[in-house]
């Protein structure tokens, strides 16, 4: 790694680099902890773009932590609804409460403090405390160690146990001790803008002269790419039901005591969401929602309607790929299921629900055919 002079060059570029063109991001803008960490968590795993307008809606409804720890849960997942990856808001409003239960409503300032709240790892610890606090602490995320690796041409996997606690000791070696929150800011940038995973712009990198790997020619293999777990397909059937005025009904997220409709299988692929009545098809959607609808039903009084496929949607939750197979089915009334949420079907997000529930929404919403492969209706039996 950079030692001396060289390390003082390499970092004065950077933090130079980084003072011109970054990013006019609204979490910049501030050091106060609780934003910070907002910030910190919603980006993981999620595009800056996607993030910066649920960042500003978030901070409207709860300014700081004690409105955020009092909130209810369903509006905070509400508010979080389409950034996925929803044990993101769980853990966050979990941390609030444990903040102003144990820190007197105050982030704490440190590492072993900040390492005790829920969803609050190595990464995110060092960001908040760096940024917010000023404490010498390198952050080591996707940006770092690839930026790090192409520094210092190190190949094979990142994420070996050994080789990451090195790429940690050389973030820590590197890490400019007077500006600490800038810099873990400026490595990051320079991984997420210019030393990207695939074309680094190594013409415009601020540090291309300390580069190994462009010494080499390896910029562009270096990081070894990692091997993705094989993906496993899975379908789903949708039930929309609508009634004369236009309402649908939902069912409560799978995780809460009162729902017993949901298959468990299906209710890890909801994101614990509001979300309508969905089974896991095995071989016929139309007969395995005949066999959902009737347990609500326990009379068994039949009612001959229209079952209409509407357009399938598509899905991705981590390495499973999931195809939506939505029906609507209009009602003269909607039927009696305990605890299942009436709402217009052009206004669901007066609850918390996923993309998938969008998606499937979105397709309901759309004009109605009587015409195409996907708009012939096919007449079902169902019991209410």
């Amino acid at each position: 790694m950079l030692t001396g002079t060289t390390l003082t060059r390499f970092r004065k570029n950077l933090l130079a680099w980084y003072a011109e063109f970054q990013r006019d991001l609204p979490w910049r803008h501030t050091k106060d902890a609780y934003r910070i960490w907002l910030s910190e968590i919603m980006l993981q795993q999620t595009r800056v773009a996607a993030v910066v307008p649920y960042y500003e809606r978030f901070l409207q409804y709860f300014p700081n932590v004690k409105t955020l720890a009092e909130a209810p849960e369903q509006e905070v997942l509400r508010l979080w609804a389409g950034l996925g990856y929803y044990s993101r808001a769980r853990n966050l409003q979990k941390a609030a409460q444990q903040i102003v239960t144990r820190h007197d409503s105050r982030f704490p300032e440190t590492a072993a403090k900040a390492l005790e709240l829920s969803g609050v790892g190595s990464y995110t610890a060092a960001a908040i405390l760096s940024i917010a606090y000023g404490k010498k602490l390198a952050v080591l995320d996707g940006n770092v160690a690839r930026v790090i690796a192409r520094l210092s041409a190190i190949r094979g996997d990142l994420r070996t146990g050994s080789r990451w606690q090195e790429l940690q000791k050389a973030a820590d070696e590197l890490l400019a001790p007077n500006t600490p929150g800038d810099w873990n800011q400026a490595m990051m940038e320079l991984g997420a803008t210019i030393c990207t995973p695939r074309s680094p712009q190594c013409l415009l990198c601020p540090v291309a002269k300390f580069c190994e790997a462009r010494k080499l020619g390896l910029a562009d293999v270096i990081p070894e790419k990692r091997s993705k777990r094989d993906t496993v397909e899975i379908t789903l059937a949708a039930l929309v039901l609508v009634d004369p005025d236009g309402r649908t009904l939902l069912l409560p997220p799978p995780r809460a005591a009162e729902n017993k409709h949901t298959e468990p299988d299906v209710a890890a692929l909801l994101s614990g969401m509001w979300h309508f009545p969905t089974i896991q098809v095995r071989r016929d959607a139309v007969k395995e929602l005949r066999a959902l609808v009737s347990k609500w039903n326990p009379s068994g009084q039949k009612l001959r309607a229209e079952l209409q496929p509407l357009p399938p949607a598509r899905h991705a939750v981590t390495y499973r790929q999931i195809t939506v197979l939505p029906f609507r089915l209009e009602l003269a009334e909607l039927p009696r299921i305990e605890h299942a949420k009436p709402l217009p079907l052009d206004e669901l997000s007066a609850v918390p629900i996923s993309n998938l529930t969008r998606k499937v929404a979105r397709a309901a919403l759309l004009p109605q055919t009587t015409t195409g492969k996907n708009a012939r209706a096919a007449t079902a039996s169902l019991g209410f």
